[in-house]
């Protein structure tokens, strides 16, 4: 079977256009629930015993004591971590004691850490930088990759390409967790800036695997166009990214349901990520080359 991607072109930009949108407009009018990793403050640990202790009730006491903009989660087994904005000594007091009075916590447990504003800014600033390095890195790499072709797209345009596919990749998901952070108050941390990270690298794989192919049949398809040489090569791979994007799904998906809280938004993020890196590597990257050759065939006419 022969599928002409090439010819729906046109429905892969409209829908990453929206997706595009959607995700800036979620990030400018939401903004971004930074965690205590980016934003500063304070986080409580404590252990607890069966039964699990009711959020709701832990809510209610900690808001008696005036704090507000705080967070309740469990992690692993037997973990609950509170956390709030940069409080003093005596609230910290005033919340261990919360815990202290309950029967179920182990008491040797509770533990605070702190994270001054001034770390978080810097690791806001880092987190950007790590990003944007990624990004330059992995153009260089596929101009360098490519670099013998120089017929009908050069090789710096293939990373052009893949920069549009991986700022696709990542804005998404941040548009996602934007919504999340908003409505379910899902917080930003190091964790998802790590699948973030981890979306990219999987991103660039995948598009390469295409791009690799395209020269290979560039080389070997005398007497093709190049639309119908980049067609080829699309079906050529589609099973490969299929059972990758599959296999990896299936793990991911596993992790979500079953690995824990501390693990269920690191895991959602490489989900929404890696779908959305597989579909750009099939339909947005590969097209992307083909509207540079046009370009490059209507300003070589004139």
């Amino acid at each position: 079977m022969h599928f002409p991607f090439l010819k729906y072109s046109k429905i892969y930009f409209l829908f990453s256009g929206i997706l595009i949108i959607a995700s800036i407009f979620a990030i400018v009018a939401y903004g971004l629930n930074w965690g205590v990793d980016f934003a500063g403050g304070s986080v409580l640990r404590a252990t607890y015993t069966d039964p699990r202790p009711d959020v709701q009730e832990l809510s209610d006491k900690i808001s008696g004591l005036g704090l507000s903009g705080f967070s309740i989660r469990f992690s692993g087994e037997n973990e609950i971590i509170v956390r709030m904005p940069a409080v003093s000594q005596d609230i910290k007091d005033e919340v261990s004691g919360v815990f202290y009075n309950m029967e179920n916590i182990e008491k040797g447990s509770i533990s605070f850490e702190s994270v001054s504003p001034v770390v978080g800014g810097e690791s806001k600033a880092r987190a950007s930088k790590a990003i944007i390095f990624s990004i330059v890195a992995i153009v260089l790499y596929v101009a360098f990759a490519f670099r013998r072709i120089s017929r009908p797209v050069k090789s710096w345009q293939y990373g052009i390409a893949t920069v549009v596919a991986l700022v696709h990749d990542v804005l998404i998901p941040v548009g996602v967790f934007a919504v999340l952070g908003k409505f379910l108050g899902v917080e930003f941390s190091i964790p998802i800036l790590t699948a973030l990270l981890t979306i990219l690298g999987y991103s660039v794989n995948d598009t390469v695997v295409v791009f690799d192919r395209i020269r290979e049949n560039l080389i070997k398809g005398a007497g093709e166009t190049f639309d119908e040489i980049v067609d080829k090569s699309l079906n050529q791979t589609l099973g490969r990214s299929l059972n990758t994007v599959f296999t990896t799904l299936l793990a991911l998906f596993t992790i979500f349901f079953f690995g824990g809280q501390s693990l269920t938004y690191f895991s959602l993020a490489l989900i929404v990520g890696i779908t959305f890196g597989a579909y750009s590597s099939i339909f947005l990257a590969s097209t992307l080359i083909a509207q540079i050759y046009y370009f490059n065939q209507r300003k070589f006419r004139q």
